[in-house]
């Protein structure tokens, strides 16, 4: 360490340290890193019983103290601040965020730094937690305070240098607080789980205590200590199994960078739970993990490493239905192989799964690179909740909602209070030795099947943020309530930006939603021109004026990334102020917005493209079918109503257009749930209809977005917000196909998005009208899902979008409710000139962060979306017990799964459901399942239409309402 080189302004002194690393290359040299730290002494303490450090210093300057002068008792201690080791901080995250315990809590820098490179979505909850003023945490820069900067010593590692840094923040602490108190000093507790660490800590005078041990301490201590993770899970179970040990890094880095091993993400079979499959870049199909010894205590989601295993266990796809825990093995004996074999095996591999082969390459789960592990949502499993103690502490099993995620051990004293309830549990670890991952109890939710609890279980299952916006996202609002209006004279303001907006008030602008919609974010308007082509224009809501890069609520848009539409309610991406009021492009008013505006031809030909910011005033706000009438009805020639026929009549050119360049029309079992406004409860079920003027505003929100794209990306070719979807692998069809062969005599040609949607056209049985929709939503799931990109992360061809048959596009048209419109909306702004755009839209590894977050966040609203109908589906079916018509679409060895279209729901009918399972017989070839019943044999092939009886049952295994049918 140097010697002094300045004073602060706060009077303490800066020096400099130098820390010095190795860092290896690629190409196996070292390089030896020197780099300069410069250490202070009047880093505050944020104490408000602190004289010594009167100006808490922040970020941006003077900050009042964060640490109280009241703080933390317990039944055993006296007053003292807490600082945390990062053990509990990854571990015990819910705790830390419990209203009932951990308030004046100081988190080491070090702790913060290390959470973040080994979670990143936990270290943005510790992170929050020291933003808000509630529970009062504190960040305590340890690393640039003089004295309580540590260096690396020789022979230590890692590990054993941040507990030390740890400790000296709390020896710090302890001195620096008893000599700057004018009153008894508050004492200082180590909260940690590491035996050695505390150890280490009392032998060097400081107060360290287990979590568990502090939690003992409280008033509430017996409900506490269920939410505590279990301290070291493995020391005490007992071996009831034992699953293969992990590769140690090194050698599973090795094997992925020779091609001996392979990395990927795990996928469990939703129809077989000891079957998974791992899709890696090396293979055109998954390799199949079979068994439980394979799947290696992978979870669903989880990056893993897999090898390759010996030819002779290469099997085909288990064709059984699987959804107990407790199923057979499947075979998981490994023999030993040699790197050369592995090499083999690996060009084997490929060449099989290229081909027609049935039975494909397996492998085994060697090692994980990344958990997926997040919050679970189940029930206490009755078999191991008996009894009446509830004193002590005892082991459960808990069920999870989600069928491809085993039961999770928990221990907790309230196991018969909990039964009945939806609980949320987290994974604190799957010892080698245990046959179940070990967790801990995090709150209950309710009755299971209270519509309040399942509501909340499935935000909760696919990691939707509902909790309220906060204060500090709301306050970068007007105050709600302010009758907010377009300036009056904009177009002579001061404000540049304002002056660059375009009056387009004058145009017969109108929307077109849903019925009720609040949140209109998109209107439209056409009319002729003097030279016989037509003006037409998108308008969409400006929501970036109101949404500034890198604000609190900018920063929740981010976040949160979508708006989720449950049946009933729907979870808001911004505040609804936005949605409903400041941005709603809502009739009769002036609004800001984002428009695009085309010279077309009357055979829907572009001849010009603009784009402005603008103020418009739409004339009207029509629903899909008020809209529909309005063009239908031939006495109204107002231009509103000729506009609109405009528009529909370009539309139908446009769509017609797409269909010729390849354009897919597939299809998904969608229905609408009718819900009672007053109460929530679910009414009837439809199909949802489409009308043409569906289709106007489809074709309309497509143009603009595809020219929003090339604007974009002509103008940021690295970074520019994109979407794409990938061109389906042959052999995602295979199976699909075949059953078409067989069953039909069709065939489905993957040649070209055009080859596919003209051989779908095709696919049609003139005894049966639905029988196209069904080859259509079958094929729908053979696809690959679109997500959004950065320019800079692909080749200009891999930016096609398949569906679409679209060389490029975008989403701009919604940005009320995705965040990935919003970063166009700013995109398009920067390319027009009219502001600059901020950085964290012109670095690619930020906008790779954005889109990654937001494809995360886009699939998990749609899995919502899905299990909101599905409840909502099974509480009609409670009291509307009916004889639907249903079709086949899976054929198994002990079962069928039937689509029903009229409800939009899929289930499984069990062999012992429909005949004699002994006598049974399953022709894999022909797709059939063969069954004696009671009024004789009865064959059951894939695309037969049947009869079934639908009602709704409670399914034993998950605690949710599920349809069950059985056929007629």
């Amino acid at each position: 360490m140097s010697t002094t080189a300045k004073r602060t302004k706060t009077g303490g002194d800066i020096s400099i340290a130098h820390k010095v690393f190795v860092r290896s290359t690629r190409n196996g040299n070292a390089n030896k890193i020197v780099r300069e730290q410069y250490l202070r002494t009047d880093i505050p303490c944020s104490s408000k019983l602190c004289t010594v450090c009167p100006q808490q210093l922040s970020d941006s300057g003077p900050k009042t103290a964060v640490l109280s002068d009241d703080p933390n008792k317990t039944l055993k201690r006296g007053p003292h601040y807490v600082v945390i080791d990062t053990n509990i901080a990854l571990r015990a995250i819910d705790l830390l965020e419990h209203k009932s315990v951990f308030y004046d809590v100081i988190v080491p820098q070090i702790v913060l730094e290390e959470a973040r490179n080994r979670s990143f979505p936990l270290y943005n909850r510790l992170r929050a937690l020291t933003k808000g003023d509630e529970k009062r945490f504190y960040v305590f820069h340890n690393e640039f305070r003089r004295e309580t900067n540590v260096i690396r010593q020789k022979n230590e590692s890692i590990n054993d240098k941040n507990d030390r840094a740890i400790r000296k923040v709390c020896q710090w602490y302890q001195e620096h607080l008893k000599n700057s108190c004018k009153a008894d000093a508050p004492g200082i507790v180590l909260i940690s789980d590491d035996r050695d660490n505390r150890d280490r800590a009392i032998k060097e005078g400081i107060t360290a205590l287990s979590l568990k041990d502090y939690l003992s301490e409280m008033k509430d201590a017996d409900d506490l200590l269920d939410l505590a993770p279990t301290e070291d899970p493995a020391a005490s179970r007992l071996q009831e199994i034992s699953y293969p040990s992990y590769y140690p890094s090194s050698r599973l880095l090795g094997g992925i960078k020779n091609g001996t091993l392979h990395q990927g993400a795990l996928s469990i079979n939703q129809y077989n739970i000891v079957e998974g499959s791992v899709s890696t870049p090396a293979y055109p199909k998954p390799i199949l993990v079979l068994g439980r010894q394979n799947l290696n205590r992978g979870f669903n989601g989880d990056s893993v490493v897999i090898e390759l295993l010996p030819q002779s266990q290469w099997k085909h796809p288990s064709n059984e239905v699987l959804e107990d825990d407790n199923a057979n093995e499947l075979n998981a004996d490994r023999d030993e192989i040699t790197d050369e074999e592995r090499k083999v095996l690996a060009q084997e591999a490929k060449a099989m799964l290229s081909g027609e082969q049935k039975v494909q390459p397996t492998a085994r789960i060697v090692g994980i690179m990344k958990r997926s592990w997040r919050f679970y949502v189940g029930h206490i499993d009755t078999n191991t909740s008996s009894g009446t103690d509830t004193n002590s502490q005892r082991s459960v099993l808990v069920k999870p909602l989600d069928r491809c995620i085993p039961k999770i051990r928990i221990k907790t004293r309230k196991a018969e209070h909990l039964r009945g309830k939806r609980i949320v549990v987290a994974i604190d670890e799957w010892p080698q030795h245990s046959k179940f991952p070990e967790g801990h109890f995090v709150r209950s939710l309710g009755e299971i099947e209270s519509q309040e609890a399942e509501t909340e279980a499935l935000l909760l299952e696919h990691d939707v943020e509902y909790r309220p916006f906060p204060k500090s996202v709301l306050s970068c609002l007007p105050p709600e309530g302010h009758d907010w209006k377009v300036p009056e004279g904009f177009e002579n303001s001061t404000d540049p930006l304002l002056k660059k907006r375009k009056d387009l008030r004058d145009l017969n602008v109108c929307s077109i939603d849903p019925p009720n919609c609040q949140d209109i974010d998109d209107a439209l308007h056409a009319h002729k021109l003097s030279n016989g082509n037509y003006h037409v224009g998108v308008h969409i809501a400006d929501v970036t004026n109101f949404v500034k890069p890198n604000t609190p609520l900018d920063d929740e848009g981010a976040s949160r990334g979508t708006s989720v539409y449950l049946v009933d309610k729907r979870i808001d991406m911004l505040p609804m102020l936005l949605g409903t009021d400041l941005c709603s492009l809502k009739p009769y008013v002036e609004r800001f917005a984002f428009s695009v505006m085309w010279e077309m031809t009357p055979n829907a030909e572009i001849v010009d493209v603009k784009f402005t910011k603008s103020v418009i005033k739409s004339r009207e706000a029509f629903s899909y079918e008020r809209a529909q009438a309005r063009i239908d009805d031939k006495s109204n020639t107002d231009e509103l109503t000729e506009g609109m026929r405009i528009l529909l009549d370009l539309s139908k050119k446009l769509k017609q257009a797409r269909i010729d360049a390849g354009a897919l029309n597939l299809a998904s079992p969608e229905v609408k749930v009718h819900v009672d406004s007053e109460t929530s409860d679910p009414g009837e079920i439809e199909v949802k209809q489409m009308l043409e003027t569906n289709s106007l505003v489809e074709e309309f929100m497509l143009l603009a977005n595809i020219s929003v794209a090339k604007q974009i990306y002509e103008a940021f070719p690295q970074t520019a917000m994109l979407r794409r979807h990938g061109a389906p692998p042959a052999t995602n069809f295979d199976n699909l196909n075949e059953q078409l062969r067989v069953k039909k005599g069709l065939s489905i040609n993957l040649e070209s998005s055009k080859t596919l949607a003209d051989s779908l056209d095709k696919c049609t049985d003139p005894d049966d009208p639905f029988f196209n929709t069904l080859v259509r939503i079958m094929a729908t799931r053979c696809m690959l899902a679109a997500e959004y990109f950065s320019s800079g992360s692909y080749a200009y061809p891999e930016f096609r979008h398949y569906g679409l048959a679209s060389e490029i596009y975008t989403h701009f048209t919604s940005p009320i409710r995705r965040y990935a419109d919003i970063v166009a909306h700013r995109q398009l702004a920067a390319s027009i000139d009219y502001e600059p755009l901020d950085q964290s839209h012109r670095e690619k590894s930020k906008m790779e962060r954005i889109c990654q977050n937001i494809n995360k966040r886009h699939r998990n609203a749609q899995f919502a979306g899905r299990a909101s109908i599905e409840y909502y589906v099974g509480q009609v079916l409670k009291s509307d017990e009916s004889t639907q018509e249903g079709y086949v679409i899976k054929v198994f060895s002990n079962g069928v799964a039937i689509l029903v279209p009229k409800f939009g729901v899929e289930s499984l009918i069990r062999l012992e459901d429909i005949g004699d399972a002994d006598s049974a017989e399953f022709d894999e070839e022909n797709f059939a399942l063969t069954v004696n019943t009671l009024n004789g044999k009865r064959t059951i092939s894939v695309f037969d239409k049947v009869n079934v009886h639908v009602e709704s049952v409670k399914d034993e295994s998950t605690g949710k309402r599920k349809v069950k049918m059985s056929l007629k």
